[in-house]
């Protein structure tokens, strides 16, 4: 557990590059990656809008756990491995992104891969110079879900157009495709 991780923070604060946080602030993401039956995953293209890394296709949801929700979504290391506040904060955020409703994806479906801590400058929107202004620098929660369409029938999505532009599922195949072979990628949204 690092204090600092648990300090509440801007999001615009902690994603800014500049001469005295040449690499943003390190915080608490996670990255949902949602399944259907045939175990494709569900892709998201950030809408234009977004500061960091806009048009670019993800997985299915990323964000970060707030302070001072009704439950509490900064989990510290004595929750480890059922981290409670970092699935509820998933399925706001996929609520918010997607509209996708709490009761097709609940809290127990969630399961926790890893945490790791990376760092990433925004070069696909700013370029590679040390001028970039936007970045990632985080200790990322990984969160696998699925949603049984066939059982279920398809899942509904709402598209929140301040957060997507557009979205895909993949089977491992076509997203190996999409990352080995320039020709095959996914259709940019612009």
């Amino acid at each position: 557990d690092n204090p600092l991780l648990s300090t509440p923070i801007s999001k615009r604060q902690a994603h800014e590059f500049n001469p005295t946080q040449p690499r943003g602030i390190l915080h608490r993401a996670f990255s949902v990656f949602l399944f259907n039956s045939r175990n494709e995953l569900l892709l998201t293209q950030r809408a234009p809008s977004k500061i960091t890394f806009p048009n670019v296709w993800t997985n299915t949801c990323c964000s970060h756990p707030l302070t001072d929700m009704g439950v509490n979504e900064v989990d510290t290391n004595d929750h480890f491995s059922e981290f409670k506040g970092i699935k509820t904060a998933a399925i706001r955020k996929l609520r918010h992104e997607l509209g996708i409703r709490g009761e097709d994806i609940p809290l127990e479906g969630f399961r926790f891969l890893t945490r790791f801590h990376y760092w990433a400058a925004d070069t696909v929107t700013y370029g590679n110079g040390v001028e970039c202004p936007w970045g990632e620098h985080e200790i990322d929660y990984v969160l696998f879900v699925r949603y049984d369409d066939e059982r279920n029938g398809p899942l509904a999505l709402d598209l929140n157009e301040e957060e997507v532009s557009d979205h895909e599922y993949v089977s491992l195949q076509r997203l190996k495709e999409c990352l080995y072979d320039p020709d095959k990628a996914l259709r940019m949204q612009t």
